[in-house]
């Protein structure tokens, strides 16, 4: 079996320079003082994949009034990946204008942990890489070949994020912006003191505390 690196929730995301529909691009460039969600898909002109990125695509407004930055990868040529795109728009009037990676050696799946040797050595699994301005991974999900990702959680949880380090808060389950937080538990019995005695908080016990931010 291959040896793959599987980076982690907490680890600076691998830099890297390849070939895009954008031109030659170094990841660290691309990513300065944005957010970045870096995504793979198997191949390009199969179905699930193109209902996935055209998601994207049309939803790229809201990613951007979020500092947010996409970026697609698969191992398929950069001719593919154009005429892909091409087709797309001619099909579907959605243009797919973000970089996506012509990653033929593979050398971004490897370094991201993309291939799944048990599923596929030649095709990248759905995986999706959200990455801090800091250049940290903050959150990674993978997802079946034959199973398109949802698009709602991802906006979730990147709004979600985004919200905690903000407001220095936790979220419930479910949690959707405009919702109450949860606040940080005591870790003094001065701050234990000042929970109990906050009207302002929704108590479900000293330990479990929403708020509403303003």
């Amino acid at each position: 079996m291959e040896n793959t690196t599987m980076p982690r929730i907490g680890d600076k995301a691998p830099d890297f320079e390849a070939s895009t529909t954008h031109g030659n691009l170094r990841f660290s460039d691309f990513a300065k003082d944005h957010w970045v969600i870096l995504f793979s898909h198997p191949a390009d002109f199969t179905p699930v994949c193109t209902t996935e990125l055209t998601e994207f695509a049309r939803n790229k407004d809201w990613f951007a009034q979020r500092n947010t930055k996409l970026m697609g990868e698969s191992i398929d040529s950069i001719h593919s990946h154009v005429a892909w795109v091409q087709n797309v728009r001619e099909k579907t009037g959605v243009y797919m204008d973000f970089p996506i990676i012509a990653d033929i050696d593979m050398k971004v799946a490897r370094l991201y942990g993309m291939l799944h040797d048990n599923t596929s050595s030649t095709a990248a699994v759905r995986a999706v890489f959200f990455i801090d301005p800091k250049g940290i991974i903050r959150l990674i999900m993978y997802y079946p070949l034959n199973v398109g990702r949802n698009m709602d959680e991802i906006m979730r949880v990147l709004e979600a994020m985004q919200t905690v380090d903000e407001n220095s808060c936790a979220m419930p389950v479910n949690w959707r912006a405009g919702e109450k937080v949860i606040v940080p538990p005591p870790k003094t019995l001065q701050e234990l003191d000042a929970r109990i005695a906050d009207s302002k908080l929704e108590k479900v016990d000293f330990y479990l505390a929403k708020k509403q931010l303003a």
